[in-house]
């Protein structure tokens, strides 16, 4: 059989694939033999970008192969991630012309995180408790509790200075259940499934949290240096928080009356802009620095130059992977949130609580895209249309991994930023996303599943 008949009874997409693949690395062969320094520069920061596309089109992956149509308020999470990272530290940011004191946002805030706390309670007791406690006195308690948690929340807000104090109790309460929950299920499984070892599991592992949540409460609180970090945990929160309120409260109602994924997109298209409006309003068109953190002294290697901050970003793409990788495939939550990806009329049918799961679906995507906010923010200045920059960059990493499919996100993050630095190799910088969209342009004609499609 000679080489005209393979390729002509090959797919044309096949041979475009390999003859594209051929040239990609003799190219890189190329610039490897030219400067072997600068060709290890460049892999180290297509890495270190294509780490943050990672991060992007793993949330945005969830959250699309959940509910099937694309939710612009993604790339606002991402700029809100590091505006609150701003908001928060911008007494000790270079640019220190900013002062935090806004009244009204906090109390904004406030209200969304008691809205949202609210939902939960009645989500997760009311149902539950109502037969025993009666509806009057759930309600009257799940409110007080919601009012506290919205004041808790604009407290942080309005004390940034005493960051590592006022987040004390939560950083408390994370640990002591994370752990808790961990030594429990560690117990049960190494000391058996009988009655009288789970009371003895469920007792022992309580102490273990309070003991292992006190400690890190307390480690946190005399520890100021500590407050940068947790302004990125409360500014991934917050992103969260705003993320399962405008799906429960808006989103949620606009697929009532017209359930359509056209309208679902100019919806979703006009909470980014009004939050990019909003950033700009508050925060000036102009551009800010975060402050220095973890790892920004640089390293040479190789003739190559870069922070150890980088290594750090690579290593949270994959710890999001892997958490993710958990989640979805090692947990109950995730059997049901795949579930309502294949088929959310089924998962109805059964008694899933849909509109719950979604909802947790998408505060884990806005926390996804808030903290690839921050990791941009803190290897670069931001700026309002970094939201928009950064949608864009997530969707297209997931649409050539493969749009839905976990693999699919990390690898297809990684290949757009190798791409992206090696393709402006010889050109100037500007022209980055016009070899994205190029590539992106590539992926759609000919390969529209992706790299690694969803099965």
């Amino acid at each position: 059989m000679t080489w005209e008949s393979l390729t002509r009874r090959a797919r044309p997409g096949l041979v475009l694939a390999i003859a594209l693949s051929l040239a990609a690395v003799a190219y890189i062969a190329w610039k490897i033999g030219e400067s072997p320094s600068q060709a290890l520069q460049v892999t180290i920061n297509g890495l270190n970008v294509g780490a943050v596309y990672a991060l992007l089109a793993l949330g945005f992956t969830l959250v699309y192969s959940t509910v099937w149509f694309f939710d612009l308020y993604y790339g606002a999470a991402a700029a809100m991630g590091a505006y609150g990272v701003f908001y928060l530290r911008s007494g000790q940011a270079a640019d220190q012309a900013y002062d935090p004191g806004n009244s009204l946002l906090n109390i904004v805030f406030g209200v969304v995180i008691a809205g949202v706390a609210a939902w939960a309670l009645h989500t997760a007791f009311y149902e539950r408790f109502r037969p025993r406690y009666g509806r009057t006195l759930l309600r009257t308690v799940g409110a007080a509790l919601a009012a506290a948690a919205g004041l808790y929340g604009a407290l942080i807000l309005w004390l940034p200075d005493h960051l590592h104090l006022t987040t004390a109790p939560l950083v408390t309460a994370f640990s002591g259940v994370i752990v808790g929950l961990t030594a429990y299920w560690l117990l049960r499984r190494f000391r058996g499934e009988a009655a009288n070892r789970r009371t003895a599991a469920a007792r022992m592992s309580a102490v273990i949290g309070l003991a292992a949540g006190g400690a890190a409460g307390l480690f946190v609180a005399l520890r100021p240096e500590a407050s940068l970090y947790l302004s990125w945990v409360v500014s991934c929160l917050l992103a969260g928080c705003v993320g399962l309120a405008l799906y429960r409260g808006l989103y949620v109602l606009i697929l009532l009356r017209a359930r359509s994924t056209l309208i679902m997109l100019v919806a979703t298209l006009g909470v980014l802009l009004t939050v990019s409006a909003l950033i700009v309003i508050i925060f000036t068109s102009t551009t800010h620095a975060l402050p220095e953190s973890l790892g920004s002294q640089p390293i040479a290697v190789g003739g190559a130059t870069f922070k150890a901050f980088a290594v750090f970003t690579v290593g949270c793409a994959f710890t999001g992977f892997f958490l993710l990788w958990l989640l979805l495939y090692r947990t109950s939550l995730g059997k049901v949130i795949r579930a309502i990806g294949d088929d959310e009329q089924v998962a109805r049918v059964v008694g899933i609580n849909t509109t719950a799961v979604i909802a947790i679906v998408f505060f884990i995507g806005a926390v996804y895209a808030a903290f690839a906010g921050i990791l941009t923010g803190q290897d670069l200045a931001i700026q309002p249309r970094m939201g928009l920059e950064l949608l864009l960059k997530g969707w297209i990493a997931s649409v050539v991994g493969g749009i839905g499919g976990l693999y699919g996100a990390i690898v297809g993050g990684f290949l757009l930023g190798l791409v992206e630095q090696f393709g402006i190799w010889d050109i100037s910088g500007e022209w980055q996303d016009a070899v994205s969209l190029l590539l992106l342009v590539i992926f759609l004609a000919f390969w529209p599943k992706g790299i690694i499609p969803r099965t």
